[in-house]
């Protein structure tokens, strides 16, 4: 396995996770103190999500870390997987905390209650939003590099603070001018927007943990790095799947039925290093030489 780049990106994503959490800790002083003296109840919530960030965080660097261990006797894929959970309950999380929000603002837009929050909320909010959309894009461009599912969705989740935080500054903005339904209106929206990326995610999890294959354009990708090597006649039986932050890939190549044993195995190794060379995320290919006969042929065609 190509494990010294894997080494690196999951101590990027170990960083960027503790950057989160060390901003997760002062956004959660600064409004519940806020809240409290304004007597902003929409920021006190901001600040309760703001602490289901903290908790996200942990579990987030829990799945990397078991996530980067070296495969074993009991796990010879490796321990990826764990990673993917991470993601799939930091996703569980989002939905969690969209329903919250939107569940909350619709109730307080039924039963018809204004809010007037004052001057310090915006500039709370304001703050908010900056760091934590910085934090949330940072966090997105370590997990494309990563490939992680934690992180993409530890990023959501930082993101979807900044949008619960700019449904409070909407609130604000609103207060002052009167409108006393602001809050909840883009309360709802954020709301709804929160759960559908944690719905998006949980289907890129449910779709790895079920064995699903890499994404058309990724296989294609694979096929014209393949069909490149010279000495391949053909290819048949390509299946990939990822696990956690890796991809594997195995597939069954056609070669002159007269190459010698060595031959043949130069061109699974040159097939190998292409795969590697046309995939940005560390990757693992097995390669299965097959003569090119009429009988093979036939016998593949019977499978």
């Amino acid at each position: 396995m190509n494990d010294l780049p894997g080494r690196a990106v999951s101590d990027s994503g170990v960083r960027v996770t503790l950057l989160g959490t060390l901003v997760n800790v002062i956004l959660l002083a600064a409004k519940l103190l806020g809240g409290i003296l304004t007597g902003s109840i929409g920021l006190i919530a901001d600040g309760m999500h703001s602490g289901s960030d903290l908790a996200t965080d942990l579990v987030v660097l829990g799945g990397i870390q078991l996530g980067r261990r070296k495969p074993d006797s009991s796990h010879p894929y490796g321990h990826g997987r764990y990673e993917t959970i991470a993601g799939g309950v930091v996703a569980a999380g989002l939905i969690i905390v969209g329903a919250y929000l939107a569940g909350k603002a619709g109730a307080a837009l039924y039963s018809h209650r204004t809010s007037y929050p004052g001057f310090a909320v915006i500039i709370i909010a304001v703050g908010s939003i900056l760091a934590k959309e910085w934090i949330a894009r940072l966090t997105l461009r370590v997990a494309a590099r990563a490939n992680s599912t934690a992180l993409r969705a530890n990023a959501w989740h930082h993101r979807s603070d900044a949008l619960s935080s700019m449904a409070v500054l909407l609130g604000g903005i609103g207060g002052m001018v009167g409108f006393g339904h602001a809050d909840q209106i883009a309360g709802i929206v954020v709301g709804l927007m929160v759960i559908a990326a944690g719905a998006h995610t949980i289907g890129d999890v449910l779709h790895e943990l079920s064995e699903g294959s890499l994404s058309l354009p990724e296989r294609r990708q694979i096929e014209e790095a393949i069909i490149q090597i010279p000495g391949v006649r053909s290819f048949h039986n390509l299946r990939t799947r990822r696990v956690g932050r890796e991809v594997f890939v195995d597939l069954h190549v056609l070669v002159d039925p007269g190459l010698s044993v060595l031959e043949g195995h130069r061109i699974s190794m040159q097939v190998e290093d292409a795969i590697k060379r046309a995939y940005r995320y560390p990757v693992n290919v097995l390669v299965h030489v097959e003569p090119d006969t009429p009988e093979l042929i036939a016998h593949n065609l019977d499978d």
